[in-house]
């Protein structure tokens, strides 16, 4: 009784070994190649993104702005890539091999969908502040120390990550704009700024004489070694921008290095001002009217 019962389940063992040798064989033969290739194309496309944040991280280290503050984003940068890249290929080689073991994916990606919709319902300005900050970084649209136009406000920007971006406008307000709020930037200060001055005279002045006198000034500031490197050509007096009644608007043009506008233009300003007094040019100013009874004693108004 007791040797039938040992010989049952002896074969019993031997008939659970004999189907687990045949299903780990038909395993072998048909998924075990699928298993090896998907293995192989992970492992290669985590080695071309770590190849691609190694050169991005290289290319941040020679970043000539001061500080490093550049280099120090571009490395940001370049840890996010990898780190959501590295994710996303998990989690495809994942969604590849484990149907290779017999591991059902619908309900896990039904209860991923699930999650995915609640939290980008939850947080949909964030990823828009992150997608949005992402593209400004990777294209370096301004960069720490420009003076920009965004969101309606302006101002010198003192930090900037992939959520938000702080500036700092004259009066010395602080402003945290979410990067989702940027539309459209207006850098003032990549690669040169322009200044516009408009020098407005009385309307009798001789026009010839006017435009050689801010051309001559212009010289001499751009000669003057202090401002000499801060522009990046001499000044342009193209002419007469308005004519009125009284005054006679003139345009003077001066491109100088980015940061360096304000600081150039008050010295143009300043020897303008010096250039007019020395030459006796009348400068223009708001018609005055006089009021005066005349003998009929009617008020009549003089000019």
């Amino acid at each position: 009784m007791l040797e039938s019962i040992f010989q049952a389940k002896g074969e019993l063992i031997e008939n659970i070994l004999t189907d687990w040798r045949g299903d780990i064989a038909a395993w072998a033969r048909k998924d075990a190649p699928k298993l090896l290739v998907v293995l192989i194309i992970a492992a290669i496309l985590l080695r071309l993104l770590e190849v691609v944040t190694r050169r991005l991280e290289d290319y941040s280290k020679n970043q000539p702005v001061t500080g490093g503050l550049r280099g120090q984003q571009l490395r940001t940068l370049s840890s996010i890539i990898a780190s959501v890249g590295a994710v996303l290929i998990y989690f495809l080689a994942a969604m590849q091999v484990l149907p290779l073991f017999g591991v059902d994916m619908k309900p896990i990606l039904a209860s991923a969908g699930i999650v995915g919709l609640a939290i980008g319902f939850g947080a949909q300005t964030l990823v828009k502040d992150v997608i949005n900050g992402f593209f400004i970084l990777f294209e370096n649209q301004y960069d720490i120390g420009d003076v920009v136009k965004l969101a309606g406000v302006s101002g010198t920007v003192e930090s900037m990550t992939l959520r938000r971006t702080l500036l700092r406008d004259g009066d010395g307000t602080l402003h945290n704009v979410p990067n989702s709020e940027i539309k459209v930037v207006s850098n003032l200060t990549r690669d040169w700024a322009q200044i516009s001055l408009h020098v407005i005279t009385d309307y009798n002045e001789n026009s010839d004489r006017v435009i050689k006198l801010l051309k001559e000034m212009g010289e001499e500031v751009y000669s003057d070694p202090e401002y000499h490197e801060a522009m990046v050509a001499e000044p342009e007096v193209p002419g007469i921008e308005r004519v009125t009644g009284t005054e006679v608007e003139y345009l003077m043009l001066a491109k100088v290095k980015p940061g360096q506008q304000y600081r150039v233009s008050r010295q143009l300003r300043r020897r303008i001002k010096e250039c007019f007094e020395q030459n006796g040019i009348k400068t223009g100013g708001a018609a005055k009217i006089y009021i005066a009874e005349g003998a009929d004693g009617n008020k009549v108004e003089m000019k």
